[in-house]
């Protein structure tokens, strides 16, 4: 009889003595955790703090006296291996009470896993930065939570454990603020698709801060102040740090296995390492990525899971091997689901691989069953695949129902080595109230089959952006652009556009738009039959591009009574209410458009809708009719908005103000400001565009160091930094001048210039810098003060049509 000794009793080690122990019914099998349990479901520590998981037994998978008593495995918990004697075959263990002794082995497997890094970061230390990665860590959070002094936290780390976190603090009362180093969240997902996330989780609440790395940890009076590289502070009850994982290797290492530079074990594919009477699996190990065939690391629990019983079968004289990672994976963030498998972009760019050349990709929204039935919702599906169509190299999901199997069917056809044109053929279950005759899989195999036909080509979804020869043209009905309308698209119904296409130009560029692109699609069809050359859609339509813009939108959270709207004119007469379940945008829009026209002034329309989207369309339609938004709210999964009719000659006209402040000189700025909160004191809201000189102002005195070219620092030393240092346009007299208006303005108790930008950016006045003129003048969006946002000419655009003064300076 053999000894197996293995070292680790979560989810590797777990499945590995198990089906070991199915094998060889006479193997002595021996588990070492250093913790006080095994096999438990380290997914579901998040929602436990929450209650959301309210039994925390719950979470216990199978305890170590199940483990004794079923599978006779001797189960040693609280007993840490600190090293290997590998020539003796034999650990050295050392328990908890301090106790130690050395175990041999005939066979041993390291499953110890990963732990949450830890990073020396000043002030990394206190007792309210916290790491969630095991039961007690998960039983001390939850305390700290349910203290009824804990009101706020912030969490660093946008990955699956930071997400979970934010989501789960957020459900048990906390005011969450969650801070992400990086560009976006969710690093499995290409940037336009983790901007679906970054919408949502700000429309649940939760302050969300990306590009923007902590620089310390202080704490002040009982809470902790995350102080960011940006200059940034934000105080909190408590930190939960979530930044990544590091392989627990070191005894490995110490013992002479082979390591690679990250740390992981490297293990051939019976997952043996270089000792042929070592294994390892887990976290701790290096493997193969399925895609790419590179080495890399994945610590995810299911390949874990398979890998441990992987080493119990090659431990019993089976021949198994494990063929690499693919990465699949979904995680739960607030009201919708993410998931991806396979390859991104990013990963592919890393390599440098290009679009369109080496590989291609679309994007295309679908509904998670079929549309008539009730409680349809979108998701935006992503898919990458060869320029030939005859691999597919990854998938990526966003949305709130059925993401999960098509993104599990997506991965199994990358596994059996499927192309796109074989997910036109797969033949999946359907039913209304689970699919569409058409599933949303056979439908990314449509989209990338009429890409590799040329019958369709795709902008990028930035396209818009960076190419500005391009006519946007959209062709929604006019009812749907009322809900939402694209800065600068011409808009021609498709319904008209065979009778007006005559307005349009066939040596001009055109990217076309519609809600979710089938529309887009048929236009485009019409445009190439009457010889239009250089014509593409947008992939996933206006519902994408709003998404990924959201950075302009107002409406990104659905609001009640914006700024904008009156009063209702009258007790409601009577209220018609319409139910738009099961339709998608933009029929509930189109529906409420229809039924208003029926409707007296004082009148009320109630509509409910399951279209997640329809919460944001309803404010803008109202902003943009005139007509009053009584109520804007969700009751359960459903969306109920109350409109009112307003009498045209009473409706609300637009009274925001906006300016372009284009030059930087001090009395110019000065009137800016002073037309500014003039405006804001009378109610009306205020947009200031900064550009070009104007992007003086909102200089910081002190920026922060960044790498800059050699002309990018030469306009940093010549323009001036800061609202002190800005100069008048006439008598400045080598500063005298200057000086003397402060002066003046002082004895005069006339606010100085940086007191009225306080006072501006504290009661609302919306400061937008110019993201082409930044670019241009080589200044980084770490070099402005708190509170601007970065906005092209369309987010200025978008808020002067709400405008009725637009002053340039």
């Amino acid at each position: 009889m053999s000894k197996t000794v293995i070292v680790g009793g979560v989810a590797a080690g777990a499945s590995c003595a198990a089906r070991l122990r199915r094998l060889k019914p006479d193997e002595e099998i021996i588990m070492l955790e250093r913790g006080s349990y095994i096999s438990y479901a380290n997914c579901g520590l998040p929602y436990h703090v929450s209650d959301v998981i309210a039994s925390r037994d719950a979470l216990l998978v199978t305890k170590k006296e199940v483990m004794k008593s079923r599978f006779a495995v001797d189960v040693r918990t609280e007993s840490e291996v600190v090293s290997i004697d590998r020539a003796n075959k034999r650990v050295h263990i050392v328990e908890k009470n301090g106790n130690a002794y050395d175990e041999a082995y005939d066979n041993l497997v390291i499953a110890t896993g990963s732990s949450p890094l830890r990073p020396r970061i000043p002030g990394i230390d206190s007792p309210l930065v916290r790491t969630l990665w095991t039961v007690p860590d998960t039983d001390e959070i939850r305390a700290m939570v349910q203290d009824e002094n804990t009101k706020s936290a912030v969490v660093v780390g946008g990955g699956f454990i930071g997400l979970e976190m934010a989501e789960n603090l957020h459900e048990a009362g906390l005011a969450v603020t969650l801070v992400e180093a990086a560009d976006q969240v969710m690093a499995p997902l290409d940037y336009e698709m983790a901007l679906l996330l970054n919408e949502n989780i700000c429309e649940n609440r939760v302050n969300l801060i990306l590009n923007d790395g902590v620089s310390r940890f202080v704490e002040e009076e009982n809470r902790i102040v995350t102080e960011l590289v940006s200059g940034k502070r934000v105080e909190a009850d408590l930190v939960i740090l979530a930044i990544g994982v590091r392989p627990n290797s070191a005894i490995a290492q110490s013992a002479g296995l082979e390591i690679n530079a990250r740390g992981g074990i490297v293990v051939d594919d019976h997952m043996r390492t270089n000792d042929p009477s070592i294994y390892a699996a887990g976290d701790v190990i290096e493997v193969e990525d399925f895609i790419t065939k590179d080495r890399t690391m994945v610590p995810l629990a299911g390949p874990a899971n398979k890998q441990g019983r992987i080493v119990a079968d090659n431990l019993a004289g089976i021949d198994s091997r494990y063929a690499g990672t693919q990465g699949s994976s979904v995680a739960k963030v607030f009201d919708l689901t993410a998931a991806a498998t396979g390859a991104n972009e990013k990963s592919l760019n890393r390599k440098g691989l290009q679009r369109d050349r080496d590989y291609r990709a679309v994007i295309l929204t679908q509904n998670s069953h079929a549309g008539y039935y009730p409680g349809a919702l979108p998701l935006v599906l992503k898919l990458i695949f060869s320029m030939d169509g005859s691999r597919i190299y990854g998938a990526q999901i966003v949305g709130r129902d059925g993401v999960d199997k098509r993104i599990d069917t997506l991965g199994v056809a990358i596994r059996m080595g499927a192309g796109v044109r074989d997910l036109t053929e797969l033949e999946l279950a359907y039913a209304p109230p689970y699919s569409s005759a058409k599933d949303p899989v056979n439908m990314a195999g449509y989209v990338a089959e009429n890409v590799l036909n040329g019958y369709v080509t795709f902008a990028q979804w930035d396209e818009p952006d960076t190419d500005k020869d391009a006519i946007l043209l959209d062709v929604r009905e006019e009812a749907e652009v009322m809900a939402y309308a694209i800065p600068n698209a011409k808009n021609i119904p498709m319904s008209v556009l065979r009778e007006r296409i005559g307005e349009l130009d066939k040596q001009r560029k055109y990217i076309i738009f519609c809600a979710i692109g089938v529309r887009a699609y048929n236009s485009a069809r019409i445009l190439a039959h009457h010889g239009f050359e250089h014509v593409k859609v947008y992939p996933a339509g206006a519902r994408l591009y709003r998404s990924t813009h959201a950075g302009s939108d107002e409406n990104l959270k659905p609001q009640v009574l914006k700024k904008g709207c009156v009063q209702p004119v009258q007790t409601p007469a009577k209220t018609v209410t319409v139910n738009c379940s099961g339709l998608q945008c933009p029929g509930p829009i189109m529906e409420v458009f229809r039924n208003m026209k029926e409707l007296n002034a004082g009148e009320c329309l109630e509509v409910t809708a399951s279209d997640p989207g329809f919460a944001k369309d309803i404010v803008s339609w109202c902003e943009r009719t005139g007509n009053q938004l009584i109520s804007n709210e969700k009751r359960g999964t459903a969306y109920v908005a109350t409109i009112q009719k307003v009498d045209a000659e009473n409706a609300a006209l637009p009274q925001g103000k906006t300016m372009v402040v284009f030059d930087g000189d001090l009395d110019k700025v000065l009137a800016s400001f002073v037309i500014a909160n003039g405006a804001l004191a009378m109610g009306r809201p205020v947009t200031m565009f900064f550009t070009f000189w104007g992007l003086n102002a909102l200089r910081k005195q002190k920026s922060p160091k960044l790498k800059k070219s050699l002309i990018e620092k030469m306009f940093g030393m010549m323009l001036p930094k800061g609202s002190r240092k800005l100069k008048l346009s006439k008598m400045n007299m080598g500063g005298m001048g200057t000086r003397m208006m402060r002066k003046v303005m002082q004895d005069k108790r006339i606010d100085s210039l940086e007191e009225m930008m306080q006072k501006a950016m504290q009661n609302g006045v919306k400061l937008v810098a110019c993201s082409m003129s930044m670019d241009v003048m080589g200044i980084r969006p770490e070099e402005l003060i708190d509170g601007v946002e970065i906005g092209g000419v369309g987010t200025y655009l978008g808020d002067a049509e709400q405008s009725n003064v637009n002053l340039f300076i």
